[in-house]
């Protein structure tokens, strides 16, 4: 006889078809499921069950030693969940760059595939193919820092704390289930059969998972210096805003056995050193005082790296080409402010940004200028016209996208490098003139107000302060007054969580998956929520169509068609001045740090980087 075993989540559900009488004719219509190591956005996992560790790392790299990072800013909390001190939370608590050194979520992300996440906290992931529920059956030997296991009771605890006190993204995203529920003794269902998001399930399998025996829920929301309990690999040891903090290897990890960690955490010892500014850092970095330097300046990267340490191999520069969209950096403008309301306006500026000039006299011609908001992969609109997919998703909103851009031929404004192309200045001139401007004198005025064109550009880094005075001798060509304001960290965070600014120099990054992350920053909702990313103040509702589009995308090619559609209404808004970017990474290190051979399609991951061994 062949035993035939179904899910508990499907035999629940069979039982409460016979429990309505239907029969068990009904149960080759009941969708599907089964306990899974992994699940994918779309398709299936590369990596088979019982895998042995994931293919960009090195699953015999030593363990010991320490690193130092450094970075420019402050920090003045230990909590990066929440609002009040989020964005100056301490770096490697949570963090894409450093490694969720403190803090765990039930799944893990791969570098090496597009969105696919493997089982950490939670052993196995089971979901139907229309995704309305997800089932998590938690690892039994997870733990949390202070040996407490972790318990359904934590996750379902973790999302109610985050939902309703937590950055206004998790609201957005867990807002969406309707249902959570403890399955025997280690397993959590959350049921979101209302909310047409396929990506939800891995949004909820990336929740950080929060210990609810050691939060005080009523204080949850201050920020504050004091540790918060985790289940990750590292115990912060040393906290001293806002110059360093130090992690130290937890010994009793209790994942450090598990394949989807092997080669990770290498180091007995992690410290992360603030500093005021670039300059000052890069100081340092010379004299070895941190291990790796990061480097997006192409003038840095070819005149800077001319001492010793470099001279005599101590020191290595390298670059990584990576398989993932480069986003959209860009000069963004805030259309709460009336000036940038009109649409007009900001594409009249985008065109007085000088690219060639700037490129090649400040960047020594390294960089490409940016388009659209996933540069250089299949899911730019850039040089396609728009599918059949396309146009059904727009022909709700015509008249959204441009024509240019809609037939895939639009470029941003070329200049001919001399830093004053006249060209480029009469056409910028007279579609700013249709907008009801007039030159009075040497000033760009409103017709109907009498209020010149001026507005501020807020900076905290002096490379931003140098781009935005070459932007600003452009501007003062045709009568517009730009100043600019250079902040420190702490300030230029509170007035971007407040949507205190005219313009800022913003970076969106993009991967190869976008969904539920759009929300927080294009959702019309979103764009009065202080603390959220939609720091243009976008309220389209061709944007948030199309961002769920994305989320309830079946196939790869609507997934795709939403993406690129979105693109485009993104590039028609003009919400920011299309700047630049690398198209590769670069980093130098100290030759005592080492790294794998393979680097995944995500780029370099510092995580899985170790100490040299020896002297």
């Amino acid at each position: 006889m062949t035993a035939i075993v179904l899910s508990l989540a499907l035999k629940r559900r069979v039982a409460a078809a016979v429990a309505a009488g239907l029969g068990l004719g009904l149960i080759p219509q009941i969708a599907a499921a089964a306990p899974a190591h992994g699940i994918a956005m779309i398709g299936e996992p590369a990596l088979p069950a019982g895998f042995d560790h994931l293919p960009y790392v090195n699953p015999e790299a030593p363990k010991g030693g320490r690193i130092t990072y450094g970075v420019v800013g402050t920090f003045d909390s230990m909590n990066p969940f929440i609002v009040q001190g989020g964005t100056t939370s301490s770096r490697g608590l949570a963090d894409p760059m450093f490694g969720n050194l403190v803090y765990e979520s039930l799944l893990m992300r791969s570098s090496d595939e597009p969105f696919t996440l493997y089982g950490l906290i939670a052993e196995t992931v089971e979901t139907p193919p229309d995704r309305s529920w997800v089932e998590f059956q938690i690892n039994p030997k997870a733990k949390f820092s202070d040996g407490e296991p972790i318990t359904p009771d934590d996750v379902i605890f973790s999302m109610e704390l985050l939902r309703d006190r937590g950055r206004p993204n998790y609201k957005a995203y867990f807002s969406k289930v309707e249902k959570m529920e403890k399955v025997g003794d280690r397993g959590v269902r959350f049921d979101m059969a209302g909310a047409g998001d396929r990506e939800l399930p891995l949004i909820i399998g990336l929740m950080p998972i929060l210990p609810r025996h050691a939060i005080n829920v009523a204080t949850f929301d201050k920020s504050t210096l004091t540790p918060m309990i985790g289940s990750g690999p590292y115990l912060p040891v040393e906290v001293k805003a806002p110059d360093h903090i130090v992690y130290k290897r937890n010994p009793d990890y209790w994942a450090k056995d598990l394949p989807i960690k092997r080669g990770f955490d290498n180091y007995d010892e992690i410290r992360i050193e603030y500093y005021r500014d670039a300059s000052t850092m890069f100081e340092a970095f010379k004299k070895g005082l941190y291990d790796v330097q990061p480097e997006g300046d192409p003038a840095a990267w070819n005149t800077n790296y001319d001492f010793p340490a470099v001279a005599d191999g101590r020191v290595v520069k390298e670059s990584y080409r990576t398989g993932t969209p480069k986003g959209m950096s860009g000069f963004l403008f805030n259309t709460r402010r009336p000036i940038f309301a009109d649409i007009r306006v900001r594409k009249a500026l985008a065109k007085l940004f000088d690219f060639e000039w700037v490129n090649k006299n400040l960047y020594y011609g390294a960089y490409v200028r940016a388009a659209g908001y996933f540069n250089d992969s299949d899911l730019s609109s850039i040089g396609r016209p728009a599918s059949d997919r396309e146009k059904a998703l727009l022909a709700p909103y015509p008249g959204i996208v441009d024509p240019a851009v809609m037939d895939g031929t639009y470029r941003p404004q070329a200049s001919d490098g001399s830093g004053s192309d006249r060209k480029v200045l009469r056409e910028a001139l007279s579609e700013l003139q249709a907008a009801g401007y007039e030159l009075r004198g040497n000033a760009l005025t409103n017709k109907a107000t009498g209020q010149p064109l001026t507005f501020e550009i807020m900076v905290t880094t002096k490379e931003d302060e140098r781009l935005a005075l070459a932007y600003m001798r452009t501007l003062q060509r045709i009568g517009i007054t730009a100043s600019i304001r250079n902040v420190d960290a702490a300030q230029y965070q509170e007035r971007r969580n407040n949507f205190d600014f005219d313009v800022i120099r913003y970076t969106w990054a993009a991967s190869l998956s976008p969904g539920n992350e759009q929300i927080y920053r294009w959702g019309s909702a979103a764009a009065d929520q202080n603390g959220s990313f939609n720091y243009p103040g976008a309220k389209v509702p061709a944007l948030d169509a199309l961002i769920q589009a994305m989320l309830s995308a079946p196939t790869r090619e609507d997934f795709v068609a939403a993406v690129r559609a979105f693109d485009r209404v993104l590039i028609s808004e003009a919400y920011a001045v299309p700047l630049f970017y690398l198209p590769d990474q670069w980093i130098a290190r100290w030759t005592r740090i080492e790294h794998p051979d393979k680097t995944p399609i995500g780029g370099y991951v510092l995580p899985a980087w170790w100490a040299k061994a020896g002297p």
